[in-house]
């Protein structure tokens, strides 16, 4: 991928994804937040997300032999849980939105430190004596800034001036949703031949993956399927940029990179099919 290439997709993404969670938090208000976190169980989210999902993908890497490069981005995306799409699936879905909300603005303070601390764990068999080269306030700056802010700034609005947060959201809406589209294509254009080259094994091993995961969460949360649905999205949908993040610090110039955004693709786009199935098929019945 070109420096041109990389700019794009970069631009792009921060434009998609912190407008999308700007109207996210444009929908939201702190009392429905800190309700939805605490009449949620939510105590098994960071052990099932920071421990279970990078030693089940560990475990993985290892049955299957799979090359060094490749089982390392396999195993950045699983030590970088919660993608910032997940309050955007969630609303497709129709999930619980404050709990998305909530747990999305708040994983990139876990994230900054457990991610690299999983990665040092399951990366030793790969990395031998050598260490992950990362800086812990580098990452917290970047992923509060891209997620925590914008979200926290739509829900000031929304708290403070609901009349304005109302008007903004259509508009935020269209335009972020446009630029997710032409991101999304834009990537899958410029990295369709990483993703050929990563195989087909290997694809099919991280959907087996994301599959599982997206059902631990789903049965290790609750108490209602609007709570499941947002858990099964966080523990199944790795954020790229997160394990992208630590990657180009440690693995410059290798494949590993390669790996972390062909399978994060494939993610996005499992994810996808599950927004499909939950709207459509599996609607949840409005409260009376």
């Amino acid at each position: 991928m070109s420096f041109n290439a990389d700019t794009i997709i970069r631009i792009l993404t921060i434009i998609s994804l912190g407008g999308l969670l700007f109207t996210t938090g444009l929908r939201l208000t702190w009392p429905e937040i800190t309700a939805s976190l605490r009449c949620n169980r939510i105590g098994w989210v960071l052990p099932v997300n920071f421990v279970l999902v990078p030693a089940i993908t560990y475990v993985a890497a290892r049955l299957f032999h799979f090359p060094a490069n490749l089982a390392i981005g396999m195993m950045l995306l699983a030590a970088a849980p919660f993608a910032p799409v997940v309050p955007v699936f969630t609303k497709m879905a129709r999930g619980d939105m404050p709990l998305a909300g909530a747990l999305t603005a708040l994983f990139p303070f876990f994230s900054a430190f457990l991610t690299p601390i999983a990665c040092e764990i399951v990366l030793k068999p790969w990395l031998g004596t050598a260490a992950l080269k990362f800086s812990f306030l580098k990452i917290l700056l970047v992923l509060v800034s891209t997620i925590t802010l914008p979200m926290a700034l739509g829900v000031g609005f929304s708290h403070w001036l609901p009349s304005l947060a109302r008007k903004l959201i259509w508009p935020f809406d269209v335009f972020s949703e446009g630029a997710g589209a032409v991101s999304l294509g834009f990537v899958s254009y410029v990295e369709f031949a990483a993703v050929r080259n990563t195989g087909w094994k290997a694809l099919l091993v991280m959907a087996a993956i994301c599959e599982l995961c997206l059902l631990i969460g789903y049965f290790t949360s609750g108490p209602g399927p609007g709570a499941r649905r947002v858990v099964a999205f966080g523990t199944s949908n790795r954020n790229i940029a997160l394990a992208l993040l630590v990657g180009i610090e440690s693995f410059p110039g290798t494949t590993v990179l390669a790996a972390v955004v062909a399978n994060g693709l494939l993610l996005i786009f499992i994810g996808l099919l599950h927004v499909a199935y939950w709207r459509f098929l599996r609607p949840i019945e409005p409260k009376a």
